[in-house]
């Protein structure tokens, strides 16, 4: 990748980026790139010391190498101390999660990075706040601390809204090449600084929201219109079951038509993007009073689809005759394929639903070696021969691409006769003959 020149709005200005992960790690290697001087703040000591080591974010391309070289031409500096970090940097980035608990928004941890810029917050400062919010949150919630610096918002200090627009994996490129760039500011001088700004890292340019909130919205937008067409496809799919047809047949033939965008089905929706975003919209509109009904429904077909997908899997095992201690090898932890992310996988689902039947669970994945969330009694290895010996049934629940080179050998050790359900379409059916391969969306 091409380095960038400094730009002259950011020289001799430093850059606190809050947050270092999947979200603040590319947006702090893509500041990096333009030329700036940034200081890296993670509450995780462990993930500084990765990033120290040149370890860290190694399913990104690129950021590792980018922070070992702004290291070491002191480019960059690391701290967990939030409130210096806003004492030391003209420009503050804030790119911590904000989750869900118990299906409510949790924005515990944005309001303590904003209340530790606060105690830092200087005149002519910059605030931008990057996590997907429900609309009004920069403004009503976060504005309100910054604020308690005695600081005016506009007047004395800019305040920014610039979600981020990320694909885990492809992160820098997504903010450097391949989507334009969502600001809006709290006033016009905010907004003008926004477009300024974010045009030195975006090649896509800018689009610029006439709110605050609207910006938010469009975030949030973006994944309810994925979580709703996900959710089309598997209805869809349950309905080609019932009927006999081929899910994936017709899905080809009606996209060669430009006005459908039929989506994968699978066993489910998973991350902090996609499954989280409806539940910020159907909360917000529960409190005026609203029912978003279509976003709600489809928010529990895919929340039911590892149920589902579990009951069409033990279909399989119903002429085994054994019956008892039976065995089901899970691939697949990520909540998406190729990620080293589990946070709300449907994995997690598949793996209680077996669990509950009685069956035992072993679970592979190539890139989570470790899982806290697991139970105690479920193995999780990267080693695929391990976790299939003496399997029952196996159950591809997430699409990494390896799998898709899987055959019957791959599968010497499960226990005969081979018994796959694939819910994800990512098998060669041509490598299963002599296997009973049940996949989704065909019958």
């Amino acid at each position: 990748m091409t380095k960038k020149k400094p730009a002259s709005i950011i020289t001799n200005k430093k850059i606190a980026v809050y947050g270092l992960g999947n979200v603040g790690g590319p947006l702090a290697a893509a500041w990096l790139r333009a030329g700036a001087n940034v200081i890296g703040v993670d509450v995780s000591t462990k993930l500084l010391t990765e990033i120290r080591n040149g370890e860290s974010h190694k399913k990104e391309p690129f950021i590792s190498e980018i922070f070992s070289t702004a290291l070491k031409n002191n480019k960059l500096s690391l701290t967990s101390d939030g409130i210096q970090a806003s004492k030391d940097s003209q420009i503050k980035i804030v790119a911590v999660p904000v989750a869900l608990k118990n299906n409510k928004i949790d924005l515990s941890i944005i309001i303590t990075v904003a209340q530790n810029i606060t105690r830092g917050l200087k005149k002519n400062d910059t605030v931008i706040i990057c996590p997907s919010l429900p609309p009004g949150t920069t403004e009503k919630i976060i504005l309100p601390i910054l604020e308690k610096s005695k600081l005016k918002g506009e007047k004395d200090f800019c305040l920014i809204y610039n979600p981020e627009r990320i694909y885990e994996g492809r992160a820098l490129q997504d903010i450097e090449e391949n989507y334009p760039a969502i600001v809006s500011g709290l006033g016009k001088k905010s907004t003008d600084l926004a477009q300024n700004l974010l045009s030195l890292i975006s090649k896509k340019g800018v689009l610029t929201m006439s709110s605050l909130a609207t910006a938010e919205a469009e975030k949030l937008f973006e994944g309810v219109y994925r979580d709703v067409n996900i959710a089309l496809a598997n209805e869809l799919v349950d309905f080609c079951k019932d009927v006999g047809i081929n899910y994936w047949e017709a899905r080809k033939a009606a996209n060669s038509q430009p006005y459908c965008h039929l989506h994968y089905p699978g066993t489910g929706v998973g991350g902090l993007c996609i499954p989280v975003y409806p539940r910020f919209v159907i909360e917000q509109a529960a409190k005026l009073g609203k029912n978003m009904k279509i976003t709600e429904f489809a928010r529990k077909i895919n929340d039911d689809m590892p149920i589902q997908c579990v009951k069409d899997a033990i279909r399989l095992l119903k002429n085994n005759k054994k019956t008892k201690n039976l065995k089901i090898a899970v691939l697949g932890l990520g909540f998406r394929g190729d990620v080293t992310d589990s946070r709300l996988s449907p994995s997690y689902a598949v793996i209680n639903e077996f669990r509950k039947k009685k069956l035992r669970v072993s679970v592979h994945d190539p890139y989570i070696l470790q899982d806290d969330d697991l139970p105690s009694n479920v193995e999780l290895s990267s080693d695929l021969g391990k976790t299939i010996h003496k399997a029952d049934l196996i159950f591809i629940s997430t699409d990494h691409k390896q799998y898709s080179k899987l055959d019957e050998s791959s599968f010497s050790k499960a226990n005969k006769p081979l018994l796959i359900f694939d819910g994800r379409n990512i098998l060669n059916k041509n490598n299963f003959n002599n296997s009973k391969l049940l996949t989704i969306g065909i019958p």
